[in-house]
């Protein structure tokens, strides 16, 4: 049998690339994709390469990314085109293979190791889909190719933007063990201080250790970590159609003012567990786990969860457990900077669900149909068209439009 070939693809600079096509006023400026800094909140999701090189990095608070580059501009993120583009990507993807999966909306591992016959190598594969992406959808991929996932996905962060780069069985030594240990999937901040300990700094350190020393240190993912710095990875790429499933889907901001009282916090519950209802119900899912993560004006931060007796994705139901969960935990010792709700364990909404005795049906029923009544009129008319009571209570905190969704794609391990 011949040895696969399998094509990590990654959108470059995904959201912020796409935005740039639609503000070709901003060309040749420096851009973030992020929340709001007037209403101070959010966090760079992505920034254009001009501002990657100002030093704005993801993750940063919008404040800070103003700091390091003043004349930065921000725009608000809008899911439903990037998953549009991301679509498209994946049309152009499902001409060289059906064996296509998604890691986030802008990265997908390709196995074309079938296609070789009809398509030519994988490096004439990985040109073909780099020229298609960048003159049919007008922005850039790397592209990484190898025999299996993890060095395929090395490969597309190797060289940035717009390159395609191949590790095979030649030159991966040389080119792969070379580079620091948290180059490698899944080795974070807490992994990578225990390798260090281990003197352990680079891929080439990693494959060359001691199995069972990194067992004993790491638990099963040393094993796991030692293979993928092999490159002994067999992991399947899923076919196309299937759907990796999303594990959460959450909202969080950093609220207008600080928050002084239980009302306020309410409020902003609302908002976010009537963003975080809406796209489970968009998607078909429901959640059997809520978790709050909560941070105050002291930087102190705590994140707790709780499981339902049944799956919902009813606002009520989530914003009730959400409140709960703050009124059991929290003190008000200080205020509050930042709330987000997040729901997990999602399963299909349609799976047969035992009947609750202690519950009553009629009124989940009722709860269901008044909140797609509320998706339908808020899709046709803005988020702002129809608000609950209780948002009127603050002016400033029910302007807040927690409109924007994050969701946490599937992780590699299956299952």
């Amino acid at each position: 049998m011949s040895e696969r070939v399998i094509l990590h693809s990654d959108m470059n600079c995904f959201y912020a690339s796409v935005e740039m096509l639609h503000h070709p006023e901003f060309t040749g400026m420096p851009l973030a994709v992020g929340g709001d800094p007037e209403a101070r909140h959010g966090i760079v999701l992505t920034a254009n390469y001009i501002a990657k090189q100002k030093g704005v990095k993801t993750g940063m608070a919008l404040w800070q990314a103003k700091q390091i580059c003043p004349e930065i501009i921000f725009v608000p993120p809008r899911m439903d085109l990037y998953l549009r583009f991301s679509q498209m990507a994946r049309e152009i993807y499902s001409e060289y293979t059906d064996k296509i999966e998604p890691y986030g909306i802008d990265e997908a591992w390709l196995d074309v190791s079938d296609s070789r016959n009809l398509k030519g190598s994988g490096m004439t594969i990985a040109r073909e889909i780099s020229h298609r992406i960048k003159y049919e959808l007008g922005v850039t991929v790397s592209i990484g190719i190898s025999w299996n996932k993890i060095y395929a996905k090395l490969g597309s962060d190797y060289k940035k933007p717009d390159a395609i780069t191949e590790f095979n069985r030649e030159n991966y030594k040389d080119r792969i063990w070379q580079l620091p240990a948290t180059d490698l999937l899944y080795v974070g901040r807490q992994t990578n201080k225990k390798l260090q300990k281990l003197g352990i700094r680079t891929i080439g350190q990693l494959a060359e250790s001691d199995e069972k020393l990194l067992e004993s240190h790491l638990g099963k993912i040393g094993n796991v970590l030692w293979a993928f710095a092999n490159g002994w990875d067999e992991d399947p790429v899923c076919k196309e159609g299937y759907e990796a499933p999303v594990k959460s889907i959450g909202n969080s901001t950093t609220t207008p003012r600080d928050l002084e009282n239980d009302l306020d916090v309410w409020i902003i519950q609302i908002a976010l567990a009537e963003s975080v209802a809406a796209r489970l119900r968009k998607h078909g899912f429901k959640c059997k786990t809520v978790e709050i993560t909560v941070r105050d004006n002291g930087l102190y931060s705590f994140s707790r969860q709780i499981h339902l007796r049944q799956p919902t994705n009813i606002t009520n139901e989530i914003v009730t457990a959400a409140f709960q969960l703050f009124k059991d935990n929290y003190k008000w010792e200080h205020p509050i900077r930042s709330l987000g709700i997040r729901a997990a364990d999602l399963v299909l909404d349609d799976i047969p669900v035992q009947l609750d005795l202690f519950g009553n049906q009629e009124k989940k029923e009722k709860l269901e149909k008044l909140d797609r009544t509320v998706d339908e009129i808020r899709r046709r008319f803005g988020y702002f068209s129809i608000q609950r009571a209780a948002m009127y209570q603050d002016k400033v905190l029910s302007h807040l439009d927690a409109g924007t969704h994050t969701i946490h794609p599937h992780s590699y391990f299956h299952g």
